[in-house]
């Protein structure tokens, strides 16, 4: 372990900046979806290239404690969103 305060290494900074540039490309995704709604062709073809080609029906459950579901994927992913829970799984 690194002595707090000092730099990370090279991997380290490598796993901080990919972790960074995966963030800000969900965060832009979000923009999108509230902007255009999730009806708009650019927001679909995220949604299915995110399930292997299918935007999959309603109810969607989700990894969440409690059971929590959701009426259809766009009320997850607009979850998701408002939350700032990227990369919750159904």
């Amino acid at each position: 372990a690194q002595q707090p305060g000092t730099p990370l290494s090279d991997q380290e900074y490598h796993q901080f900046f990919k972790f960074l540039r995966i963030s800000i490309q969900a965060s832009t995704a979000c923009h999108l979806r509230e902007l255009y709604g999730c009806t708009n062709s650019l927001v679909q073809r995220l949604d299915e290239y995110e399930n292997h080609g299918v935007i999959p029906p309603g109810p969607i459950c989700s990894e969440l404690p409690g059971n929590t579901f959701f009426h259809n994927f766009c009320t997850f992913s607009l979850y998701r969103c408002i939350m700032k829970k990227y990369f919750l799984k159904v």
